[in-house]
């Protein structure tokens, strides 16, 4: 019973900082993460690459510019959408 022993000044402290850890490992870490995973995909796009729009159009993608990408949803097609909308087309099954 060694938290019997300890003040509850120390017993609530000792409770922040647990609390403040399950928030960092289960919240914060998973989604820094998630996006570190997101800004390599995007990094790693080629010509040719086929991906899907946020409002769900599937293109080519052409190029990149900075924080914008031009992609192709048909042959003479080419838009120029923001980076941040792509994401890999979802396999069928």
């Amino acid at each position: 019973m060694i938290l019997l022993d300890i003040s509850n000044g120390w017993k609530t402290a000792i409770m922040v900082v647990a609390l403040i850890a399950v928030f960092y490992f289960f919240m914060i870490r998973p989604q820094s993460q998630k996006a570190k995973k997101e800004a390599a995909y995007r990094d790693s796009l080629q010509k040719g690459d086929r991906l899907m729009t946020a409002g769900g159009i599937h293109v080519s993608f052409v190029s990149r510019e900075g924080a914008m990408a031009t992609v192709e949803a048909a042959p003479g097609c080419r838009m120029k959408v923001q980076i941040a909308t792509l994401q890999p087309v979802p396999e069928r099954g």
